[in-house]
């Protein structure tokens, strides 16, 4: 499974992002899927996580409200919809997979599969 993920860049206070992670090999409706992010000298943070369905969706405390998680089955991507975007959103995002987690799961261990992770910037 190879997870590939786009569309970072370098925004201002309160901008707009979507980030795409596109999927190939393996079962992609079968996945739980997630993004996390890090910076520099820190742990990998959980951001949000979408059920194989896509109904079902959990987010980080810093993020609900304010970004969105979906996910298209026929085109095997996940999306991330980054809105009101503030400085402290600045990290390299990471897309994640795993077949027999849940989308209740946080934590980076529980997933088997990572993208490269894009840089998002966000300047004040």
């Amino acid at each position: 499974v190879q997870l590939q993920a786009c569309g970072g860049g370098l925004v201002q206070t309160g901008g707009s992002l979507r980030l795409s992670c596109a999927a190939s090999g393996g079962t992609f409706v079968s996945r739980v899927m997630a993004w996390f992010r890090q910076t520099p000298g820190k742990e990998r943070e959980f951001v949000a996580a979408l059920d194989r369905s896509g109904r079902r969706k959990n987010y980080a405390d810093s993020v609900q409200g304010r970004f969105i998680i979906s996910r298209d089955n026929a085109k095997n991507t996940v999306y991330l919809q980054m809105n009101s975007l503030k400085p402290e959103d600045t990290a390299v995002y990471y897309c994640a997979a795993d077949p027999t987690t849940t989308h209740y799961n946080r934590s980076p261990g529980e997933y088997s599969y990572w993208g490269q992770g894009t840089q998002v910037t966000v300047s004040s």
